[in-house]
């Protein structure tokens, strides 16, 4: 435990200073930050996989944002790029908790080399909103979850179904694998709720 603001305690792995190094390498946009979320492999990997020989035999690890292109895990779960949301939600957890402990005094670029520096409650908010953006319609009313159907974007019988579906592709957030995972994707809500009660007007004192 180490001493923080007033009364605040932190029982934390990593230092200040190998969380700021994290932290570049999470909201890198060439790296793990979507425009969808927290990918579940950095995108570096899509030009220079990690490669491992065992016994004469090359084995890879490329960046796969959408379905997996072998037969590991079944073929049709992947967590070599894609978003997923329980990983991402706890992340947004965990910016907030740094937060409560270090405050405003910790700011973190988002997104790196953006220029934009902010605390680390923003940051979480920023994940929410990027992960919200999944299911939320654009000027069309195309949402990223449904890909290019255009059932779900014209279709007056589709266009309000939306499917919970296990992961998303990481760069553009079209749903993939199981389509009812009314389980850890529902952790959406929360996000949604955040952005509601952002843009809700404040009460007057």
């Amino acid at each position: 435990m180490v001493p923080g603001h007033g009364a605040h305690r932190l029982l934390a792995i990593p230092s200040r200073e190998r969380l700021e190094r994290v932290l570049r390498y999470l909201f890198d946009e060439e790296e793990f930050l979507s425009p969808h979320g927290i990918r579940a492999l950095s995108r570096v990997h899509a030009e220079h996989p990690f490669s491992l020989w065992i016994g004469g035999q090359e084995h890879r690890v490329a960046y796969e944002p959408g379905e997996s292109t072998t037969g590991v895990f079944g073929g049709n779960s992947n967590w070599r790029g894609p978003v997923w949301f329980p990983v991402n939600y706890l992340l947004i957890e965990a910016l907030e908790r740094y937060h409560h402990f270090y405050g405003d005094d910790f700011l973190v670029e988002c997104p790196t080399r953006s220029g934009n520096w902010i605390p680390l409650d923003a940051a979480a908010k920023e994940l929410s909103r990027r992960l919200a953006t999944i299911f939320l319609p654009d000027e069309e009313g195309r949402r990223p979850c449904h890909g290019d159907d255009p059932r779900f974007a014209y279709d007056p019988h589709w266009k309000s179904l939306l499917l919970f579906h296990e992961y998303f592709h990481g760069d553009s957030g079209r749903g993939l694998g199981a389509s009812h995972q009314t389980g850890w994707t529902a952790l959406v809500l929360r996000c949604l709720e955040s952005m509601a009660a952002e843009r809700s007007p404040r009460p007057r004192p």
